[in-house]
């Protein structure tokens, strides 16, 4: 029974494992850089729009309380506008909030599956039998490879950039 303890210590002992810090490669890949910037590409002109009557609505409303020369019916046909570029406002506001979280979420699942392709060919290359990702308790140093696997990263997306 001993001896069969020590051969499965004598084999572990053998097993090459690695360590990578996943939150390191979510906030360090070159890949997650280029997404933002495909994303805010993406949304900023339909946020700047929103931006922009946000600040004519405020126009707006200060222009009915200062002005004390409008009448009845102005004060009302801009109190209706007012209330109804608001409406739009929030209606703008909600659905672009609900494309950018379902964006980043297409995008974040396509993200962790290049870094999972990353890691199994950082792996396969340098011939690990086990790679482990954060949170762990404790990794040392001598067994992290979150470095190599970003500079596979940085290959995958300097070359997806001279690809047509």
């Amino acid at each position: 029974m001993a001896s069969l303890l020590w051969m499965g210590l004598a084999q572990a002992q053998e097993a090459k494992i690695g360590y990578v810090d996943m939150k390191r490669l979510f906030s360090e890949a070159p890949q997650v850089q280029l997404v933002r910037d495909s994303l805010d590409r993406e949304f900023r002109p339909r946020n700047e729009a929103v931006l922009a009557d946000e600040q004519r609505l405020e126009a707006m409303e200060l222009q009915v309380q200062e002005n004390t020369s409008l009448s009845l019916t102005q004060r009302q046909s801009m109190e209706v506008d007012i209330r109804n570029l608001r409406r739009s406002i929030e209606r703008r506001r909600e659905d672009l909030a609900e494309e950018v979280r379902f964006r980043t979420s297409a995008e974040t699942n396509a993200l962790e599956e290049t870094i999972q392709l990353a890691v199994q060919e950082v792996a396969k290359v340098g011939q690990y039998d086990l790679i482990l990702t954060s949170p762990v308790a404790f990794a040392s140093p001598r067994l992290d490879i979150t470095e190599e696997v970003l500079e596979w990263l940085q290959m995958d997306a300097e070359n997806q950039q001279t690809d047509p």
